[in-house]
């Protein structure tokens, strides 16, 4: 038992024997790279889940590449080996994979079924080869297949057809298309094409042709800031008619003639914080499937999603609930159907306050109103209701009364000092006058007063000037 043990961990035995010839292993992956291989290696272990074979020589890929199936192989890098042909029974021994890198190679075209064994592929990259030609059928049986890069080849038409609701790609979110020779695309099927797909289309640096529904496909892509048209702004180019034909950028159509592209507007609504809206997907087409897309370009899920926020109603409307910020942005509602396919736009814009609606804020405007006008009232009172003896004083040219008469004046009065002729504080001179405007017994005795019937009567009247807001008490 001792030594079938030592066997087993001797770099001889078994375990070291699982690790093919020119690979590094490490736990289930294995790297095969930069070793200069025409052929993939011999046998590889069953529970591989990893195999990086890049950067080699292996020139074509038959169905026999390896004699086992690896049925844990969920990632397969093949790129810059010169790869010229891969058969259409290639993939089945590794009906389990996920990721597979076919970029950087010399592939010409994508025969039929050339994927069908690969039911759970979820990532394609095809990029920087030669294809001029894609089957329709190529990528049947691709259920799962979420994102294809087919940027830098030779394609001049690709069928996009295939990518509508329910057809060979119902899952696909991102499609580059990017630096082919593509002249034109049917802005028909792009409309058609479901919004999660049609805000992930590459198509930058193609000698496209100049088409104002094209031009407002991009437009709107640009009002949206999506990352497939804010990045490639510059690359996304046109050829005008003409003699010689002149290429422009497809966003500098518009009012430019002889195309004269206007964009197309989007319906509008305005909400607070805190809010429940929802947005109507009226769409001419009464029937058929309906998806919605968030301004982030994800898909609504059925049940709204887990924060239950948004609720799917069975017209086909969006309700969202208790709005926040970053709710606000466009969304799309795309509409399948058998005879037409469709996607609706609705711009929200969220407010950024907590009021809800606009008898909120007329409520608000109310109450400031009314407390504007209780400060003006208040004002008035304290400047028409407050006791001014010297308003009095100037109405009747009433001069300082007798100096006997200062012992009627209370100390703790806070009637203000009031100048004769202009209303406003005088200061003490010296120590000649008093609190109120009156004299000190020491001081300097005021002119004497003119001698009339009606300026007899002393301050200390009861019927003379008191404010009813003093709390200055009346001496008798």
């Amino acid at each position: 038992s001792l030594l079938l043990a030592l066997s087993l961990l001797s770099p001889g035995g078994s375990a070291g024997a699982s690790c093919p010839p020119h690979c590094i292993c490490a736990s289930n992956l294995l790297s095969c790279s930069q070793a200069n291989l025409s052929l993939v290696p011999s046998p590889l272990p069953r529970f591989a889940s990893v195999l990086d074979l890049s950067h080699n020589n292996v020139s074509r890929l038959r169905g026999d590449w390896t004699p086992a199936r690896l049925p844990q192989l969920h990632t397969l890098l093949l790129s810059h080996n010169g790869l010229a042909f891969v058969s259409t029974e290639a993939f089945a021994p590794v009906p389990r994979l996920r990721h597979l890198d076919l970029s950087n190679n010399r592939l010409r075209s994508l025969e039929e079924n050339l994927f069908s064994d690969l039911g759970e592929l979820e990532v394609l990259l095809l990029y920087n080869n030669e294809i001029a030609s894609v089957d329709r059928t190529a990528f049947e049986n691709l259920g799962r297949l979420r994102k294809l890069y087919l940027g830098r080849n030779r394609i001049a038409r690709f069928p996009l057809e295939l990518l509508r609701e329910g057809s060979r790609l119902p899952q696909l979110a991102l499609l580059d298309l990017s630096a082919n020779r593509l002249r034109g695309v049917p802005a028909g099927e792009l409309q058609a094409l479901p919004a999660w797909l049609r805000d992930r289309l590459y198509l930058h640096d193609n000698p496209l042709g100049c088409d104002c529904a094209l031009f407002r496909l991009l437009a709107r892509g640009r009002r949206r800031r999506l990352s497939a048209v804010l990045d490639f702004q510059e690359e996304l180019r046109c050829v005008l008619p003409g003699t010689p034909p002149t290429s422009v950028g497809i966003l500098e159509l518009a009012g430019r003639q002889p195309l004269n592209c206007s964009e197309a507007r989007e319906a509008v609504l305005e909400a607070h914080l805190g809010d429940s809206v929802t947005l109507g997907c009226d769409s001419r087409w009464q029937g058929g499937s309906r998806h919605w897309v968030t301004p982030a370009g994800d898909r609504v899920p059925g049940d709204g999603g887990a924060n239950g926020t948004a609720a799917l109603l069975a017209n086909g409307s969006l309700e969202l609930r208790a709005l926040r910020a970053e709710d606000a942005g466009t969304y799309a509602c795309w509409v399948g159907g058998p005879l037409l396919n469709e996607t609706l736009y609705v711009e929200l814009l969220v407010h950024n306050f907590t009021l809800h609606g606009p008898h909120d804020t007329l409520n608000t405007a109310y109450t400031t109103l009314v407390g504007c006008i209780l400060s003006v009232v208040l004002v008035l009172i304290y400047l028409y209701l407050t006791p001014c003896r010297c308003c009095c004083c100037r109405a009747a040219e009433k001069a300082p009364a007798p100096r006997d008469d200062s012992i009627n004046s209370s100390v703790l009065s806070t009637t203000p000092n009031h100048d004769g002729g202009r209303g406003e504080p005088r200061p003490a001179p010296g120590g000649g006058s008093g609190q109120n405007g009156r004299f000190k017994a020491g001081g300097t005795p005021p002119p004497a007063a003119p001698q009339g019937p009606k300026l007899q009567r002393k301050v200390s009247d009861p019927d003379s000037v008191s404010s009813v807001f003093s709390d200055t008490p009346i001496v008798v």
